[in-house]
């Protein structure tokens, strides 16, 4: 059996709808404990990545704010609740992402050590990645 290329993909705002979950709150409520926990999920983006999950080893890369010390854990509930018990596993937090090596990374910034990353960066938001439905088709999954 081959062995399946490393693909990352960040949470928040890629996955994750943070710009939602955030809407009208005050920065002292998105410190609150069950915020992170809480983020509905982006339209597409759970079946979107079950399909690349098929096809290449996909680790959860995301940044977890020093500002709210719940976010930590529940990060990792958030992956587990939507992608089953031992998705958790597949969670890496990190202030620098450019830290990691694999074949694509999935974020929706420049931020972190993104512009140091030495896989491909698909910028999901951006003119060509602006939809889960681009990025399937970008990386030949059929949606």
């Amino acid at each position: 059996m081959n062995k399946k290329e490393i693909l990352y993909c960040d949470l928040d705002g890629v996955v994750a709808d943070y710009d939602l979950a955030k809407g009208k709150k005050t920065k002292e409520e998105t410190r609150e404990k069950g915020f992170f926990e809480n983020i509905p999920a982006i339209e597409g983006s759970v079946e979107a990545l079950t399909k690349i999950m098929e096809k290449y080893d996909v680790y959860f890369l995301s940044t977890a704010p020093w500002s709210n010390i719940h976010s930590w854990t529940e990060k990792r509930v958030w992956v587990e609740k939507h992608f089953g018990d031992n998705a958790f596993k597949k969670l890496i937090l990190s202030h620098n992402k450019g830290l990691l090596k694999g074949r694509y990374l999935i974020d929706d910034r420049i931020a972190n050590g993104v512009d140091n990353f030495e896989g491909e960066h698909i910028h999901f938001g951006s003119d060509k990645f602006k939809s889960w439905n681009n990025v399937l088709e970008y990386l030949n999954i059929n949606n």
